[in-house]
């Protein structure tokens, strides 16, 4: 395994993560993901992934209503793993009591109250690198900055990042941050793979001016950089989410797919390894976050920090990619 600082941190991670939205229990009463692997189905996944080094898992209070971060917990617990060694990081925002007055967001109270909520279910002192899951548009900035310090200072968070935001949304909160001289986003998680490349435009060059570290989730998007077009697997029979993030653009990714497919099969790689391997590349990339549900998911994921790829191959890589703005959820 390799690891890196976390951006302009002296936090040291795996450069791979482990999703845990992959976890929990399963069914759309608990959630949307009913593909979602249940405590004694993910053991030996989550096995894996500490055999072969992996020190950084990311979760959230929304996955599988809380249940992902209650099983991130108790694997955390039972695997004996050192607390001071690993990196936990949470979400805050989408609803947990949808709704309901207060059911979600980012304003000071409900910061303050899911805080306490995950650290209960994770069954953790602290969480390393807390974040908001999106921007909530009906609270103000400044309230969530503050509200975000305030849970730094309290000890019950050591670091704060962000998750898919607008170039122009983090460089304010950044800037209300350092006028206040509170707490700053050390990281940001956004959308980034072979077939969604918008934020090479703008988020990419901003995090590496403010040097912060990114952590892409769904870098093989839902596993449709993972096969050829088309194939159908277990999860996709029951993924109602990767439709609504992707479908809209089908035409252009199955050209991007389709190179992919052919470039990996030349070089004698998984779908899987080729587009890691790519992602890896990029100076600007700290560590993908892996969805899996499957052990032979993180075996692959692990192998492609070995894998080298000259410019050449990058370029073919890259070049079916055609510009569009994303217009599905999330």
């Amino acid at each position: 395994m390799q690891y890196v600082k976390f951006g302009n941190t002296g936090m040291d991670v795996s450069r791979i993560c482990l999703g845990m939205m992959s976890f929990g229990k399963p069914g759309k009463e608990n959630g949307v993901f009913p593909w979602a692997k249940d405590y004694e189905e993910g053991k030996t996944i989550f096995k894996k992934a500490i055999d072969l080094g992996i020190n950084y898992f990311d979760t959230a209070n929304v996955y599988q209503m809380g249940s992902s971060e209650e099983i991130t917990g108790r694997y955390i617990k039972d695997f004996g793993l050192n607390r001071d060694e690993i990196v936990v990081a949470t979400k805050v925002n989408f609803e947990m009591r949808p709704g309901r007055p207060n059911g979600g967001g980012t304003s000071r109270k409900n910061i303050m109250a899911e805080i306490d909520h995950s650290l209960e279910r994770l069954g953790l002192d602290y969480i390393d690198l807390y974040q908001i899951h999106r921007l909530d548009a009906n609270t103000p900035m400044e309230e969530t900055m503050e509200a975000l310090h305030d849970v730094v200072k309290s000890g019950k968070v050591r670091y704060i990042g962000a998750s898919t935001i607008f170039a122009w949304q983090l460089e304010r909160m950044q800037n209300i941050a350092e006028k206040h001289g509170w707490t700053k986003f050390v990281s940001l998680q956004p959308q980034y793979n072979l077939i969604y490349r918008e934020e090479e435009r703008e988020i990419m060059p901003l995090c590496q001016d403010r040097k912060m570290a990114v952590v892409p989730w769904s870098p093989l998007a839902g596993g449709r950089c993972a096969h050829p077009w088309g194939m159908v697997t277990e999860r996709n029979k029951i993924d109602d989410v990767s439709p609504m993030v992707w479908n809209a653009t089908n035409d252009v990714d199955k050209v991007v797919i389709d190179n992919l497919e052919k470039i990996a099969k030349e070089h004698g790689r998984s779908m899987a390894q080729e587009s890691l391997a790519w992602m890896l590349s990029k100076p600007y990339i700290t560590a993908p976050i892996v969805g899996t549900t499957d052990v032979k998911h993180i075996e692959e994921a692990v192998a492609a920090l070995d894998i080298k790829l000259d410019e050449e191959e990058i370029k073919a890589l890259e070049a079916p990619y055609v510009p569009h703005i994303k217009t599905g959820a999330f």
